[in-house]
């Protein structure tokens, strides 16, 4: 997550959407008042205690409002990225299976990520909706890009926030196929249900080879 009081906005970054380019992007705009959390490749921490003992920036608007205050919370442009729901899962398991036994065989190493798939969920995996609506369950940021759009809606973003637009550089990328290359009827129903709020949110078909934006 980013805080800038400099430019007034809150970057959502919701864990396997492309995160990572869109932050480098925005720290050439970064003051030294600005704010950001973040594990991985760079270790940073907000300075609110409710975040000591989180070590990753993937803080939701019901972490982060109460602790900025509804004054700050609804004056900043707040935004976030999301992500084909079947598209997000095969990267997750090419990420969690980096050290090549995704590769070598991705159907067994995929089935045996959904036999481990029981709560408490992998932080990575928890459906994009959950960390952008309130308690109600309403969306509550003002800008959703998408992954599959990401140069074109981050420019777009760049000229709502005021910024000059970056050409996003491609980063954190796990090796694979085509998405759809991974899916058989099990899977396919698996995230199907899984992500039903993300689908429904977010305007993403159900129909796998047909998985587009609507």
């Amino acid at each position: 997550m980013i805080i800038s009081h400099r430019h007034r906005f809150i970057f959502f970054a919701v864990p396997k959407t492309g995160t990572h380019a869109v932050r480098q992007a925005l720290r050439a705009h970064l003051g030294a008042e600005d704010l950001e959390q973040v594990g991985h490749l760079a270790q940073k921490k907000f300075p609110f205690p409710e975040f000591r003992n989180i070590s990753h920036g993937h803080i939701s608007v019901r972490q982060i409002r109460p602790v900025l205050g509804e004054e700050v919370f609804s004056s900043y442009v707040k935004f976030a990225f999301v992500r084909n729901p079947y598209d997000r899962f095969i990267s997750y398991c090419a990420f969690k299976g980096r050290d090549g036994s995704f590769e070598a065989n991705p159907r067994r190493y995929i089935q045996h990520t959904l036999a481990q798939m029981r709560p408490p969920y992998p932080l990575l995996v928890f459906p994009q909706s959950e960390f952008l609506t309130d308690e109600t369950g309403k969306l509550a940021i003002d800008f959703v890009g998408r992954t599959e759009e990401m140069q074109g809606d981050y420019t777009r973003l760049c000229q709502r926030l005021g910024l000059p637009a970056a050409t996003l550089a491609r980063s954190n990328a796990s090796p694979r196929a085509d998405y759809r290359d991974y899916y058989d009827a099990e899977l396919r129903d698996w995230v199907s249900a899984f992500y039903t709020r993300d689908f429904e949110m977010f305007g993403y078909r159900r129909e796998l080879h047909a998985a587009q934006p609507a």
